[in-house]
């Protein structure tokens, strides 16, 4: 790789690395934040899922202008609308201020990460790309992994101060992005009028793949991230309701979910995969994901709920790149247009995951885990009757003709 392109990867990976870190540090404090300002669970769960809902809208939009206006712009863009939607959140009063700010900061946001890939597409060899990909990859787990116990921390005194210090590192890096970056797109690489087709073209290619002999995986998909925002977008106001917690143990609880899942993703999927096949992986951990939801509602201390919690980070952690995998080796020729239509409905799961669990959560504290526990079991069921190991046949697999072909 040339010293150029790794400068750019570098600052790049800092970008999205700050991203995340900002990510995971307003993790643990959300609930407490919208808990002071007298916001229920179903509240909670409806400001969560803006953000997947407003990044499955206006992702592949920002990714078309980056195609047609270059890519730093658009970075830079989306950059700047992290930054004000943190620094919104820091001086929020009252809860439409906060559902304000994530609406404007996940519309402009959108534009980052879609933008950040492409750059690397645009910048680098095939030979070179999987290792900046990684690079990229490596940089937003560690935010991940790190930002729940900062933000733990720093919230002790004042629950303002981690969106604060995430404003100010995101601008930081936006001046980085604006003085270092260089344009990636040529201006004769660059394409046209976006197609007014594009979007209901798409619209129309993801209802039909739900009724394709990929549907079921898709099903899969949506689970996957069903199952972790169920937890995930609850658990600071379950634990501050059930147990009394604060920003500091919650944060170190869900640092400990964001090294199981490394460490389970890093380790542990390649040998299982390869040992027993995706189909049987993607069934046992189903059934194990619905088990330790049963557990997390059954945990009353502070060791049961670190144990069960790393119980159901472990499965749920292998099932999502089992899943993936799979539904790639079901995909034929279409592997960009499968692969779309996977993380499209990987974000449906995590807009409808929130909105089930804040509403659950109103109801008892302990539903939206119960609930979870049914939910997953149905998908296990429905995996042993319809997920295969074996290929498809080719035949049986076509979808619509992607928007590109209209």
């Amino acid at each position: 790789m040339k010293a150029t392109n790794r400068k750019n990867i570098i600052i790049l990976s800092l970008t999205l690395a700050v991203v995340m870190l900002g990510f995971g540090m307003v993790m643990p404090i959300f609930p407490f934040y919208i808990d002071s300002m007298g916001a229920s669970g179903s509240e909670l769960g409806l400001l969560t899922a803006i953000s997947p809902f407003m990044q499955l809208l206006f992702a592949p939009i920002w990714g078309d202008v980056s195609d047609r206006r270059g890519r730093k712009p658009v970075l830079l863009i989306g950059i700047l609308g992290y930054a004000i939607s943190m620094l919104l959140y820091g001086l929020a009063t009252q809860l439409w201020m906060l559902f304000v700010a994530r609406g404007l900061g996940a519309i402009l946001s959108a534009a980052t990460l879609p933008t950040t890939y492409a750059y690397v597409s645009d910048s680098t060899s095939e030979e070179d790309r999987g290792g900046g990909i990684g690079i990229l990859g490596a940089a937003m787990g560690l935010g991940v992994v790190l930002g729940p116990a900062l933000g733990g921390l720093l919230a002790t005194d004042s629950l303002s101060t981690p969106f604060f210090i995430t404003a100010g590192l995101s601008f930081v890096t936006l001046l980085l992005i604006a003085l270092f970056l260089p344009e990636s797109l040529p201006v004769t690489a660059r394409r046209g009028p976006a197609d007014k087709t594009r979007f209901s073209a798409r619209m129309a290619e993801l209802w039909h793949a739900l009724f394709s002999p990929i549907g079921i995986l898709l099903l899969m998909a949506f689970l996957v991230s069903f199952g972790l925002t169920n937890f995930q977008s609850i658990f600071g106001l379950y634990a501050l309701k059930k147990f009394d917690y604060g920003t500091e143990q919650v944060g170190w609880i869900l640092t400990v979910v964001g090294l199981v899942s490394a460490v389970t993703q890093g380790v542990l999927t390649g040998p299982l995969t390869k040992r027993w096949g995706e189909a049987t992986v993607i069934k046992v951990t189903l059934l194990a994901s619905s088990l330790s939801f049963v557990l997390l509602a059954l945990a009353n201390s502070l060791a049961g709920v670190l144990l069960t919690t790393a119980l159901f980070t472990l499965p749920n952690a292998l099932l999502r790149p089992a899943v993936i995998s799979l539904t790639s080796k079901n995909a034929d020729t279409r592997q960009g247009v499968v692969m779309g239509l996977n993380n499209s409905f990987n974000s449906l799961g995590r807009i409808v995951g929130p909105i089930w669990a804040g509403f659950m959560f109103d109801i008892n504290y302990d539903y939206p885990y119960l609930s979870g526990a049914a939910i997953m079991f149905v998908g296990f069921l429905i995996s042993l009757a319809w997920v295969s190991q074996e290929g498809k046949d080719p035949a049986r697999t076509e979808l619509t003709p992607a928007a590109d072909d209209y």
